[in-house]
């Protein structure tokens, strides 16, 4: 785990951009059509792949950039309402953590990306922009939180370990 601010800024940009490629995947996948194909996503193509590297490459400075300023934070109190890290098992604190930021950072991304993409690319009427943001984080709420827990955070442990190995 991250021992200086540099360290840190780093661990957050992989666990940022590993949370934007996946629901970028996913998200782009929707849109195309391919839950709604006989065979559902299991009828993906490449392009979904690549389409979803473009928009990760944005999409993951504004994770960055919302987790740094409040997600982080905000999850880490939360969890720590909850449990006692000094007293509960390290690996379930750190379970939670990941859920209690999810529960900020979805809202959140959600929120940018309706606006974004619905509102400011699609012209979509600002009026119904609570309504297009529910329906986002409804849609993205469950690939976020089992993306996170099972796929983004430990590859960004993994890949951190890699880049900084603990010593003995």
């Amino acid at each position: 785990m991250p021992k200086t601010k540099t360290q840190g800024f780093i661990f957050g940009l992989i666990m940022s951009y590993a949370m934007a490629y996946g629901m970028e995947v996913y998200n782009i996948a929707i849109k195309e059509g391919f839950n709604l194909n006989i065979g559902g996503f299991s009828t993906m193509t490449n392009n979904v792949f690549l389409d979803a590297l473009i928009e990760a490459s944005y999409m993951g400075l504004i994770v960055e950039l919302f987790s740094s300023l409040f997600g982080n934070h905000l999850g880490a109190s939360i969890a720590a309402t909850h449990m006692d890290a000094s007293k509960e098992n390290p690996y379930l604190c750190q379970l939670m953590r990941q859920a209690c930021t999810v529960m900020i950072m979805c809202p959140a991304m959600s929120l940018a990306a309706s606006l974004l993409f619905n509102v400011i690319l699609a012209h979509a009427s600002i009026v119904n922009l609570p309504a297009i943001w529910v329906g986002t984080l409804i849609k993205n709420f469950p690939m976020a939180f089992f993306w996170n827990m099972f796929a983004a955070a430990p590859f960004t442990r993994w890949a951190f370990g890699r880049l900084f190995p603990q010593k003995g």
